[in-house]
């Protein structure tokens, strides 16, 4: 059809239309309509100001004013006090957009018989097809997507791919009926990660996050005064040139980018690699492991002189430097002389599984199974062939829920199968077995087998295990591993409802573990911790009033330091930031100014500052001690998480006990075993008070089993709880500090917790004090230590701190800053879970 702006061959249709345009904008005025619209729903979507900042297509995030941006410190809470578990990652979430489209004229182009606002993003762009843009009058911007109109207005698909490949709409993480109360919710989310830095003349090292890459920048690679920015990208699939019966990649492609190459030092790339060469001797000569670069993703490749092999690790020397350069490992035999069929027959192969699924499950979820031909295995995965109904699905972004590493001896067809271990929950029997072929595994590429689970009946949605078994043709099974999958999604509750929030976490269901298999936990080792960073002291600090975990010390005193990362804390007057040190054997903060930061080859005497493993175990879980603590809640969470009851009992002396032990229990409940064990400790403890104490004692079991995790829920739920129990009435100048909740929102916390005189007893004030904790924290998702450090910051800053008298949140402190190092050195070998 052609445009009305040409001149029309009837004029009395040029008339009418005209007259038809004027009609429509007279009834209806869409900037406003949609001004009306903004205002509802910034009073029902919590998260409007944040999250829906990164959507360009939706009009009323373009009319977002300064003073509602400046507002996003308001708490959600005040939303909503009875908002039991609802999570949000925007903690981790970017804001950036590239929306260089101009909303408001878009939306007056829309039709009056379809809203502007359900129009998609396809239709919207449609009409930037019909627009002219003036590249001279349009504002210059600072977004992501530079506002280059000319290419926009030519390319409209090009546009929707730059925006859509970067940000992907989550749909698994979301509850479609809260999604159409809250559009908030409907956003989306990076899904590739990489990292930047920028560097000076001192160097440094960056690493991507949650892997074994790292780009080491040595001292003098700048001159003095100049930059290096460094960008640092793994892309999952390898280049095909490098993948074939002779070649095999054993890491993820590397994208390396750098901003300066007015460079005068070489830099290294270090990274773990998929394979080792065999030992005899025949491997050994027809095989190498080498490293490829290429200026270009595609190719060509060419080989890399500088590199150094040691087991699993190899480091790259990079001296020929590009903006953008491309790097991968590759093991190759040799093709003249070679008598094998393929390079597998001369080299220890790993392949590494990655199962993802949505961040909540729910009646109807799918779990993919991914194999990659590397090490790095990312935290979110975006699947591309989601199926539904028979119809493809656009690409959905899934969460990591657990990984495992086997070796295989020779490229052949593998049959993988998902066996469900709870009988509430199964996978359709059509799809219980997958095949991955020969070729994909010779090709390296990353290849995707999706299971789709639903729920039995009608029974309450619970966290539940299954089992994952790879199998050979010849049916003989390779390697088995178990999963849990996360947490049903959240419910909200209404005003109306008044859960007992209290309540409901002491009847979570312990997960049945039909078929599990045994669970090897890794073994601690006692030695002497390995420590890098120490400091010297600038003066001397003694206390006449001693304050636990707070570090007393001599001018000149040796400190070692327990990590990089600083804590914030009252001392005897004001908060600051303190640094966990060890000195003379006692682990606790030390102030960041009164210490000096030196290398560990600048320091002198360390003798004070050798610490073993055991002994930093035991100290950092001496909070663990005076916390109080809910005994059902702590035996449902340990039962559910821990699989294994003799490496439990092994840890806390119970290596005597046998199946024996266990005739009143279910044979075929791992948890229920595990629970009888924790019963066991409880009763030893109850009947020797106050020499043992049952928490300490199973907080430092988990920790001699790697369980982390375990451990920080443990902790941050009995901080909880004693921060409540402390708290008292003061709770509610908290909540003040915390949330910003007014005095009806507080009341309705404490309205379910009323005796027969409309009050609350005071030793009954703990309970909407911990409704009111937990919910908050809730918030937070897994990030346990901003819980911690936020709570240390508003207590100490209340009007009478209790922090003062009240120390074990700051030992919680120290608790998880060290959890890292113990892991580091406790567990150097550490096995999957």
């Amino acid at each position: 059809s052609k445009p009305l702006s040409k001149k029309c061959q009837w004029p009395f249709l040029d008339l009418l239309l005209m007259e038809l345009k004027n009609t429509l904008d007279s009834i209806i005025d869409w900037p406003e309509a949609f001004k009306q619209h903004a205002q509802t729903v910034s009073k029902t979507n919590p998260f409007r100001n944040e999250l829906s900042a990164s959507n360009p297509f939706v009009y009323d995030v373009a009319q977002l004013s300064n003073s509602d941006k400046n507002n996003k410190n308001i708490s959600i809470l005040k939303e909503d006090p009875y908002l039991f578990s609802r999570d949000s990652n925007n903690r981790d979430s970017f804001a950036s957009s590239g929306d260089e489209l101009d909303m408001d004229h878009l939306l007056r182009k829309a039709s009056a018989g379809k809203s502007g606002r359900s129009k998609s993003a396809s239709e919207l762009l449609d009409i930037v097809d019909a627009k002219r843009f003036d590249p001279d009058t349009t504002a210059p911007s600072d977004q992501i997507l530079a506002a280059d109109m000319e290419w926009l207005q030519n390319d409209r698909e090009a546009y929707k791919m730059a925006w859509l490949s970067h940000r992907q709409l989550a749909r698994s993480c979301l509850d479609l009926d809260v999604m159409s109360h809250s559009p908030g919710w409907a956003q989306t989310q990076p899904t590739d990660t990489h990292v930047v830095c920028k560097l000076n003349h001192e160097g440094g090292s960056v690493q991507l996050p949650d892997s074994d890459i790292t780009v080491h920048i040595p001292k003098g690679h700048v001159s003095p005064g100049e930059f290096q920015e460094v960008g640092l990208r793994a892309i999952l699939n390898p280049p095909p040139s490098l993948n074939h019966d002779l070649s095999s990649t054993v890491s993820p492609l590397i994208e390396l980018t750098l901003s300066n190459l007015n460079t005068m030092e070489a830099i290294l790339l270090e990274m773990k690699i998929a394979a080792e060469v065999k030992k005899d001797p025949f491997s050994q000569v027809m095989t190498e492991i080498m490293g490829f670069y290429s200026f270009n993703k595609e190719g060509p490749f060419e080989k890399l002189h500088n590199c150094y092999i040691y087991k699993d690790t190899i480091q790259v020397k990079l001296t020929d430097l590009s903006h953008v350069m491309y790097i991968v490992v590759a093991v190759q035999a040799n093709p003249v002389q070679s008598l094998a069929t393929s390079v597998w027959e001369y080299i220890h192969r790993n392949l590494s599984i990655g199962i993802y699924g949505p961040k909540y499950i729910h009646p109807s979820f799918t779990a993919v199974f991914t194999v990659f031909g590397h090490n790095y295995i990312p935290e979110k995965l975006t699947v591309c062939d989601i199926k539904k109904g028979g119809k493809s699905m656009p690409p959905v972004v899934f969460n990591l829920w657990g990984k495992h590493t086997f070796l295989l001896d020779k490229p052949q067809d593998l049959s993988v199968s998902l066996i469900s271990c709870d009988p509430d929950f199964e996978v359709k029997v059509e799809e219980q077995s997958k095949e991955i072929k020969e070729g994909q595994l010779k090709a390296g590429e990353v290849v995707n087998q999706q299971f789709p689970f639903s729920v039995l009946g009608t029974g309450e949605m619970h966290l539940f295990t299954f089992l994952v078994q790879i199998k050979v043709p010849n049916n003989n099974l390779v390697t088995q591993f178990p999963i849990t999958t996360p947490d049903p999604a959240p419910k909200l509750s209404g005003m109306t409802s008044k859960p007992n929030r209290l309540q409901k976490r002491k009847e979570i269901k312990s997960a049945p573990f039909l078929l599990i298999p045994t669970v090897k936990y890794p073994k601690f080792q006692d030695k002497t911790l390995n420590i890098t960073s120490y400091g010297v002291a600038l003066k001397t600090v003694f206390r006449q009033n001693k304050i636990d975990y707070l570090l007393e010390y001599f001018k000149g005193d040796t400190i070692a330091f327990l990590g990089e990362d600083k804590v914030k804390a009252i001392g005897q007057t004001k908060i600051k930031e303190w640094y966990v040190g060890v000195v003379r054997r006692k682990i606790g903060l030390v102030h960041c100014k009164n210490v000096k930061v030196i290398l560990k080859e600048q320091a002198i005497d360390i003798t004070d500052s050798v610490l073993p493993t055991r002994n930093l175990l035991e100290q950092i879980a001496l909070p663990f001690k005076k916390l109080t603590y809910i005994y059902s809640l702590v035996l449902s969470t340990v039962s559910e998480r821990v699989y294994n009851w003799k490496a439990l009992a092994d840890v806390l002396g119970y290596s005597h006990m046998s199946l024996d032990d266990f005739s009143e229990v279910p044979a075929d409940k791992e948890s229920e075993r595990v629970a009888y064990v924790v019963k066991k400790l409880k009763e030893d403890c109850h009947a020797n008070r106050p020499r043992r104490q049952f928490l300490y004692e199973l907080i430092v079991a988990l920790l001699k089993l790697d369980c982390q995790g375990l451990v920080a829920r443990l902790t941050q739920d009995t901080v909880l709880l004693t921060s409540a129990v402390k708290l008292g009435k003061c709770w509610r100048e908290l909540a003040e500090r915390l949330a910003r909740l007014t005095k009806q929102q507080i009341e309705a916390y404490e309205v379910p917790h009323r005796d027969r005189s409309g009050e609350v007893a005071l030793e009954m004030m703990w309970k909407p004090a911990y409704d009111f904790l937990y919910t908050w924290g809730a918030h937070y998702g897994d990030s346990y230590r901003d819980v911690l450090q936020d709570l240390q910051s508003a207590l100490d800053k209340m009007k009478n701190p209790l922090t003062k008298q009240w120390r074990e949140l700051t030992g919680a402190l120290i608790l998880v800053n060290c959890m890292e190092i113990l892991r580091a050195n406790a567990f150097p070998k550490k096995e999957e879970d």
